[in-house]
């Protein structure tokens, strides 16, 4: 009786958990969202204004005396 009872439990608990697949998209999301960030980092990093603070912020510091 207790052998019949614990496969039952174990099936009933194998149909319960609903979960399947859920990390794998959550993965996918967060990758996503990442390639998106980084597409919109080097638009503003390579854009025209940035591109020459940067390049003026990297001229002080290469002449800077020590």
């Amino acid at each position: 009786m207790w052998d019949r009872a614990g496969k039952l439990w174990v099936r009933l608990r194998e149909r319960c958990r609903g979960d399947a697949g859920m990390v794998t998209s959550e993965y996918a999301m967060g990758i996503i969202a990442a390639v998106g960030f980084a597409l919109l980092l080097y638009e503003v990093v390579t854009s025209g204004q940035v591109k020459a603070e940067l390049q003026a912020i990297l001229k002080r510091a290469l002449s800077a005396r020590m």
